[in-house]
């Protein structure tokens, strides 16, 4: 390189054509995860006894990881047409596609839990109720983390399978499951923590939401783990496409 002569510079983020592209692909997820999410935390507040505090921090992470599942359609849909080998061929690694369609799915992620906290949380101080200490900490320890946790999951397992499978007749692509796979870690919680409050165990609710934050944590380690051993599972040719 001749003295004087400025590096080349990296390749361009690509998040904010992903994340453009991620709502239009996955706009039905989108829609369906936002909507539910507020129409159950505003339904929620109008039940007997108002059960918002105790129950909407469990089930909105449910809905943010539908939401998300923009970014892996994304994903799919590039694998598939060789937008994929196009992108490496300008010196993207298949790390960099990776954290590019996750970060579109969490991005997701917050449009969904924006609306439906707002909805539900809104109407929640309307009706004259105070935010407690209780469900501040469940919405900031819980609610949030796992419903970015289980969204990461989703995303990062289905883009493995994405990677690592051959297509096959109604099965080329994991978008159609990815959904089931996101909830499993909200769900989960959910069971646990009603399987206690119905079997009598006299439980606080910081030992409810103690569960959650175990939970919320080993999901994001998972995650952080397939993520570091990308380089090692997924070489280029994984992202090629297989037509």
């Amino acid at each position: 390189m001749i003295a004087g002569t400025p590096s080349p510079a990296g390749p361009p983020s690509l998040v904010g054509i992903t994340f453009r592209r991620a709502t239009t692909l996955g706009r039905f997820f989108l829609v369906y995860g936002t909507a539910l999410s507020a129409l159950l935390g505003v339904a929620l507040n109008f039940s007997a006894g108002s059960a918002f505090p105790s129950s909407y921090p469990l089930i909105l992470p449910i809905f943010a990881s539908v939401g998300s599942m923009g970014g892996l359609a994304v994903f799919s849909s590039d694998r598939l047409k060789g937008t994929l080998e196009y992108l490496m061929a300008y010196g993207l690694t298949p790390r960099q596609l990776f954290v590019n369609f996750l970060v579109s799915s969490l991005a997701l992620v917050s449009i969904v839990v924006g609306v439906g906290l707002g909805a539900g949380l809104g109407v929640y101080l309307a009706r004259g109720h105070a935010l407690t200490t209780g469900l501040a900490v469940a919405l900031g320890l819980y609610t949030v983390p796992m419903s970015y946790a289980a969204s990461a999951f989703a995303t990062t397992v289905g883009m493995y399978w994405s990677a690592l499978s051959s297509p096959r007749v109604g099965l080329n692509s994991p978008i159609g499951l990815a959904p089931f796979i996101g909830i499993l870690p909200p769900v989960g919680t959910l069971l646990i923590v009603a399987g206690l409050g119905a079997s009598g165990v006299t439980t606080s609710t910081v030992t409810f939401y103690s569960i959650g934050v175990a939970a919320m944590a080993f999901v994001a380690v998972f995650v952080v783990v397939l993520l570091a051993m990308i380089d090692r599972f997924l070489r280029h040719e994984r992202l090629l496409s297989p037509a």
